[in-house]
Order: structure tokens, then C-alpha cells, then sequence
């Protein structure tokens, strides 16, 4: 073999190598993130100080660390259909971080790498037969422009069945916009197609005909002003606990776990409300499902977890709220009637402080 052939040989070699190191790459992300957590969460149960506690809390895997290593997996490969699932996950995990600038404001985490994957979706992925996995991640991202994508998807992919996926997306995204009743008209509308363009499509081993039908119990049972399920279970100590408890309270439902985006945050800001509505008709109760031990410890760690938690490892409580991601708050009039359902936040906090705040007197009593 001369010389040149052996260099062209070489060079279509490394090619190959290159071509595969992209998949293979964002595969290694992912497998590394599950295994950074569940050593963390072996960690967390073997905690036994609250100095060791509080170290291993500082200690747990950042999501954003991760995202940065996927972005750098796909960024180069954005053209190329393999780039879509990986894609998806990314999406999944960092479209709802958030960073404090030094002026104080809040802004997205992964801004610019959002913006730039949806233009990389429009530019060479809007006819991809594989888009389903992305339309259901950005049906779970703040950023406004993923709903217009999805509006994009939805109208004029040529696969009925994505359109179908992109549909049922746009729909759980609208929920967060309020109950009028032309949205809900929309989001039924919606889910119909959802369940007539794509009902046997399976994304992350759920079909999209139970997405969508959890979907239409959301709509019917567990809107603004409906009366919210009761839960009866036990708490990490196998002590029962039951919303029955709180009684006349206006009630924070936290559904959390340790593996959620940002997780220590959302337990601070949280467990803030406590001590805002101290004195008042008011209880704030989480609705745990990681594993009991994991739970109990995360207890023991200082004005972290503060307030009431169901244990629910199976999903048994979550599933009577149809919760597919976490974090997600309920806030409850004292009559356990839902005043809002979304993410935590100032709306939360608003929502509650209404609630608590004393009837005014009619004109001329």
C-alpha cells in the first residue's frame, strides 16, 4: 500500500471516528448524569452529621454542568438527525435553569443554546419523522419561542403523527396560560388531534393516547376552581398524614423530588412561605417520591425541608394530580378549591397572600 493510500485511508478512518464520536458522546452525558445522581443519592442516605448532611447537599450534581457537556456533544452536529434525541434530553433538563445576572435580573441559563437549536430545527429537521421526543420536551419549556415552533410543527409537518405529538405539546403548554374558556376550547381541540393523528406513538415509554387522556382529567377535574383530590398516605416516618389535617387552611402542594432542576432553590424559596404566612391559616405540604430513606435524610438537612411531606415513591399521590414533571405547586383555597397549578414562583406567593387576606366589609356595613 503506498504512501498516499495509507494517508487516504487514515484520513476516511478519522472521519468515521469523528462521525460516531458525536452519538457516542451524548450517550456517555447522559449515562454519567444518572450515575453522578444515584451516587449522590447513596450519599445523601449515608449521611450520618448535619455538617456531613450539608456537604453532601452542596455536593449534588448541577444539571446546568451537564447541559454545558451535551451542548458540546450535539453543537457540532446540529444538521444531522441522530442530534434529535440527545436533543430532546437537553431540552428536558435545562430549559427551565435560570441564572442570576450581576444587575439582579433573572435570565435563562442556556439562552443562546435554545435560540440556536431552534433555528436548528426549523432549518434542517422540520421534516424529520423522528421530531416527536423534541415536540414533547419543549411542551415543558418556558422559553416563549418553543410554542411557536411547535404552532410550526403542528400545521405543516407531513407526518400525521407528529403533527399529532406536536399538538398534544402545544396543549400541555397552554395550560400554564390560564383557564378562559377559549383556551380550553383550543386545548380540547388540540388534544383531540393529539388522540386521532398519533394515539399509539410512544415517547420516553408513555403512549401519546395517556398523555393526552391525563391531559382531559386536568382539564375536567383539576382546573381553577375545582375541588382538589384528597390524599391520604404517610409521611417518611410511616406516620399517616392526609389533607383532611389541614382542614381550613389555604394550603402550598409542593410536588418535589432531590433530582428535579435546581432542587435546593425551589426548597428555600419555598419553605420561605412558612415563615412569610406565619400566624395565619396556612400549611405548606410536599408530596415527596424519591425513595423513603432518601427523604428522611434530606429532612435532617437545616431549614431545608421544613414542613409536612408525603412519602410517595410509587407515584400513587402524584398520579391522583396527573404530575409528569417536577417541580409542581397547587395552591388551595380553604376550602381545597384549586387557586393555581403551575411552576413555584412569585404566582404562587401571590396566589396564596390573596387567598389569606381578610374578606372587606360590603359598602355601608
Amino acid at each position: 500500500m503506498n504512501r498516499l493510500l495509507r494517508l487516504a485511508v487514515l484520513s476516511w478512518s478519522l472521519l468515521a471516528a469523528s462521525a460516531h464520536a458525536g452519538p457516542a458522546e451524548a450517550a456517555s452525558v447522559k449515562t454519567s448524569l444518572k450515575v453522578a445522581m444515584e451516587k449522590w443519592s447513596l450519599a445523601v442516605r449515608s449521611a450520618t452529621t448535619p455538617e456531613a448532611r450539608a456537604k453532601t447537599w452542596s455536593e449534588r450534581p448541577n444539571p446546568a454542568d451537564y447541559g454545558h457537556k451535551m451542548w458540546a456533544a450535539i453543537a457540532p452536529a446540529l444538521a444531522e438527525e441522530w442530534v434529535l434525541e440527545p436533543l430532546a434530553w437537553f431540552i428536558g433538563l435545562v430549559s427551565n435553569l435560570s441564572a442570576t445576572l450581576p444587575d439582579g435580573s433573572v435570565a435563562p441559563t442556556f439562552g443562546k443554546e435554545m435560540a440556536t437549536l431552534h433555528a436548528a430545527i426549523e432549518t434542517y429537521h422540520m421534516k424529520s419523522a423522528k421530531l416527536a421526543p423534541v415536540c414533547l420536551a419543549l411542551s415543558g419549556s418556558a422559553d416563549p419561542h418553543s410554542l411557536g415552533l411547535l404552532e410550526k410543527i403542528q400545521a405543516s409537518h407531513a407526518v400525521k403523527a407528529v403533527q399529532g405529538v406536536a399538538a398534544l405539546a402545544i396543549a400541555m403548554r397552554l395550560k400554564t396560560l390560564g383557564d378562559a374558556p377559549a383556551l380550553m376550547a383550543k386545548r380540547l381541540n388540540l388534544l383531540r388531534k393529539a388522540i386521532i393523528e398519533s394515539a399509539d406513538v410512544v415517547v420516553s415509554d408513555t403512549t401519546v393516547a395517556k398523555l393526552a387522556k391525563d391531559e382531559l382529567y386536568i382539564i375536567n377535574h383539576l382546573t381553577k376552581g375545582r375541588v382538589a383530590p384528597d390524599l391520604v398516605g404517610t409521611d417518611s416516618g410511616r406516620r399517616p398524614l392526609s389533607l383532611a389535617d389541614f382542614k381550613g387552611k389555604v394550603l402550598v402542594l409542593l410536588f418535589w423530588n432531590s433530582s428535579m432542576e435546581e432542587a435546593g432553590r425551589v426548597l428555600t424559596m419555598t419553605a420561605a412561605l412558612e415563615k412569610k404566612f406565619a400566624g395565619k391559616p396556612f400549611a405548606l405540604v410536599g408530596i415527596n417520591n424519591d425513595p423513603v430513606e432518601n427523604l428522611r435524610e434530606i429532612q435532617k438537612q437545616p431549614d431545608l425541608v421544613t414542613f409536612p411531606n408525603f412519602s410517595d415513591p410509587e407515584n400513587q399521590l402524584a398520579d391522583a394530580y396527573r404530575i409528569g414533571s417536577w417541580p409542581l405547586v397547587y395552591v388551595l383555597d380553604a376550602e381545597r378549591k384549586i387557586a393555581y397549578a403551575g411552576q413555584p414562583g412569585s404566582f404562587v406567593e401571590l396566589t396564596a397572600a390573596a387567598l389569606l387576606e381578610p374578606a372587606k366589609s360590603a359598602p355601608g356595613k
